[in-house]
């Protein structure tokens, strides 16, 4: 039952505001317009969740949707007892060999939506999202580098280091750019495809991206996983989310004792 494109009534961003999506996922978006957007980014996207845990918070036994993963669709193997215990083995010597073992192959991408709110009005915190281009579409490092610039503007941060592009765009809450004089621009970290959010007032969006070339030829581009946060309104939302769990929590124990006191058994002493 998914439309695409999806319909959005989340209001978009200002016009002066920092560019501050990934592929349409955006802060600020509904749960369900962001699984939509994810949905319609390629036929066989599936999202799972939601998850349920993530922030530290006292829930009192509310559920939160927490966020959403979304992988590519894969055909079903069937797998003897022999391969899975070959399977197994490979992976245990890949940990006890420290080997690095990657969970997407080229042509596939995946996601991972951060989101809080109460049970019912959850909103998107972060976004991430890592590609690898299918075998013979590699495109150049260089062109991908220009265009993450074209879209979000210029970089706080660009470091063309071996194995790896790396480049940040940080902004206060205020919306202003961090420069190299600002104290925020190494203060204030993004999110990507794995997830994991940091959340502070002092930060505003942060958009993050790291481009890394093909082993046998480093100018073209194997991967590309970029991510979005808005720490200070995020920040916001889980403290107010807290609060009014507990507010909700403490009305909830206070009526129960107002019950207990007029309808409750007297002890039998």
């Amino acid at each position: 039952n998914v439309k695409c494109p999806a319909r959005i009534e989340t209001p978009p961003r200002a016009a002066d505001a920092p560019v501050d999506d990934v592929v349409g996922v955006r802060p600020g978006m509904t749960y369900e317009e962001a699984a939509n957007v994810v949905m319609c980014s390629n036929d066989l996207m599936v999202v799972t969740g939601p998850i349920t845990r993530g922030f530290n918070i006292q829930t009192y036994g509310q559920e939160l949707r927490q966020g959403f993963t979304a992988r590519l669709a894969e055909p079903r193997v069937e797998k003897t007892s022999k391969q899975i215990m070959e399977e197994m083995q490979d992976d245990m010597m890949a940990r006890s060999g420290n080997r690095v073992r990657y969970d997407l192959q080229p042509g596939q991408s995946k996601w991972n939506v951060t989101t809080m709110g109460l049970p019912g009005e959850e909103k998107v915190i972060g976004a991430g999202r890592e590609e690898w281009y299918a075998e013979g579409k590699n495109p150049t490092m260089a062109s991908v580098a220009d265009a993450l610039v074209k879209k979000y503007g210029t970089p706080s941060i660009d470091q063309d280091n071996p194995g790896q592009r790396f480049i940040r765009w940080v902004y206060d809450p205020f919306g202003r750019l961090a420069t190299e004089t600002s104290p925020i621009r190494n203060q204030c970290a993004g999110t990507g495809a794995s997830g994991g959010v940091n959340l502070s007032p002092d930060c505003g969006i942060v958009v993050e991206a790291r481009v890394t070339p093909m082993r046998d030829n480093p100018d073209l581009a194997r991967s590309l996983e970029t991510g979005v946060v808005d720490q200070a309104n995020g920040y916001e939302l889980v403290t107010s989310v807290e609060q009014t769990l507990q507010a909700m929590e403490q009305q909830k124990r206070a009526k129960a004792v107002e019950d207990a006191a007029q309808n409750a058994d007297a002890p039998t002493l």
